[in-house]
Parts: structure tokens; C-alpha cells; sequence
């Protein structure tokens, strides 16, 4: 089995992370197949960055597409989520709606712990999204600066980890979701500090991406999520441009 990990930032040392995290939770036989957006942001942390991530996002599945059995958008906030599940025939998870989902068959309520203040408020926007508003018990930030997005978990550990604690006890959450993709692998690092689950967003993806593929879901032809009709295109990659005017068949 072959799972794309598409990481929409431009961070390789992210996209490694990732990969190294989802490979400790992937079965025997999957091969993660890494790959780094070639134009964005470092990281993701606003609207308009995600607007940007979310078209990196459809041109690498649609550069990488007839490779792989499954995608992972390999950013906290999904971008580009919706698109990619009506453009293309294979299953595509987000790490956010993953990690939200199996929290849910954790506890009543998770809550949500990050890194960055600017992420916020486009991280309440996709717990809204993706209908998970009443089991979210708080979205909790770190207020204060880091040196390295490659390195932020080890530089925050111990504060994340203060974090994750008041978010416990003040917000009554029964799971803490590790939320973004520098924080890879930091669940496995400090789960006997934490006393509830911890969830990495693309360990919940690997697990629920090697499923879809096992399940073999059809693509749909009705629906929300059915592919749109062929359409001509100007100035996007050809790869993308060909899935959209349905030149890739």
C-alpha cells in the first residue's frame, strides 16, 4: 500500500517529521511517500495561508495521482480537503478531521493544543467545518514566540505539556489532540506526563488511510463529492489543469 503524505508548507524538515511519526502506527508493506509543497509558506497559520496550502495541496495529489492508493493532506487544517475529495478517485484525509474522529472514540470531548496564537481562529473554522464544535472542549495556544518551525515541539515541549495539563483540568477534556504539523511525534514523546490520550494528527491519518484503502469505497457520481464536469482551465499546472478538464483519464 502506498500513501501520499502531501505536506502543503514548504518545511522539508515538517514533512520528515510526519513521515517518520505516521511510520511508527503504519502497517507492515505501507510506504509513506513524502512530499513537500514547492511554493507556500513555511507553515500554515492563517486564512489566507491555507487558501495558498490548499492549492499546493491539489496540485501534488494531481502531480502524484495513479502513484499512490491514498492521500494525506498533511496540514492541521485541512486546506484544500473538500477539493481533493471532489477531484479525485482515491481516498484523501485530512489530518485535522482524522485526529478529531478518533479522539471521539476516545472520550466525550477533546481538546485542542498548539503552538501558535495565530492559529486560533482558523482552527475553531475547521472544527466547525467538519461538525465537531459541541465534542471540542477548548482550543488552547501557546502565547509566545519559537526560533525553529523544524524544531518548535522540542524547543516547547515542557510548556505544551503544561498546556495540555490545564487544558485538562480547566476545560474537562477527556483527549488532547497534538494539533499541527510540527508537533509530529511529540504524543509519543510525553504520553506518561499527559493523564488522558493523546492523538497525533498523522499517526489518525495513516491509520484511517490504510482502512479507506482496505474498504475500496467507490468514487461518487451524485452527491456534494461527486467529480465536477470537465472544465478549461488557464495558468495552473498541467497536471492539475488535466484532472479539472478530465484530460487525465
Amino acid at each position: 500500500m502506498k500513501i501520499l503524505v502531501a505536506n502543503p508548507n514548504t518545511s522539508t524538515g515538517v514533512t520528515e517529521r510526519l513521515v517518520a511519526s505516521g511510520k511508527l502506527v503504519a502497517s507492515p508493506g505501507t510506504e509513506l511517500q513524502p512530499m513537500t509543497a514547492a511554493y507556500g509558506v513555511p507553515y500554515i497559520a492563517t486564512r489566507a495561508e491555507a487558501a495558498i496550502g490548499a492549492a499546493a495541496a491539489l496540485d501534488m495529489l494531481a502531480e502524484r495521482r495513479g502513484t499512490m492508493d491514498a492521500a494525506i493532506v498533511a496540514a492541521f487544517g485541512d486546506p484544500g480537503l473538500g477539493g481533493a475529495r471532489e477531484l479525485f478517485d482515491f481516498p484523501v484525509v485530512g489530518m485535522a478531521e482524522a485526529a478529531m474522529l478518533m479522539a471521539c472514540t476516545l472520550g466525550r470531548r477533546f481538546g485542542i493544543v498548539s503552538f501558535s496564537r495565530s492559529l486560533e481562529p482558523w482552527f475553531a473554522e475547521i472544527v466547525a467545518w467538519h461538525g465537531m464544535t459541541e465534542r471540542c472542549a477548548a482550543i488552547r495556544m501557546l502565547d509566545e514566540g519559537f526560533t525553529s518551525i523544524d524544531a518548535v515541539q522540542d524547543e516547547k515541549e515542557s510548556v505544551l505539556v503544561d498546556l495540555a495539563l490545564r487544558t485538562v483540568k480547566n476545560d474537562a477534556a477527556d483527549v488532547i489532540i497534538l494539533a499541527g504539523a510540527p508537533l509530529a511525534g511529540l504524543a509519543n514523546k510525553i504520553r506518561e506526563r499527559v493523564p488522558v490520550p493523546l492523538v497525533d494528527g498523522i499517526q489518525a491519518a495513516v491509520v484511517m488511510a490504510e482502512g479507506l484503502v482496505r474498504m475500496q469505497p467507490r468514487k461518487a457520481t451524485v452527491g456534494t463529492y461527486r467529480r465536477p464536469d470537465a472544465k478549461d482551465s488557464k495558468g495552473l499546472s498541467a497536471s492539475l489543469a488535466a484532472v479539472i478538464g478530465h484530460r487525465d483519464a
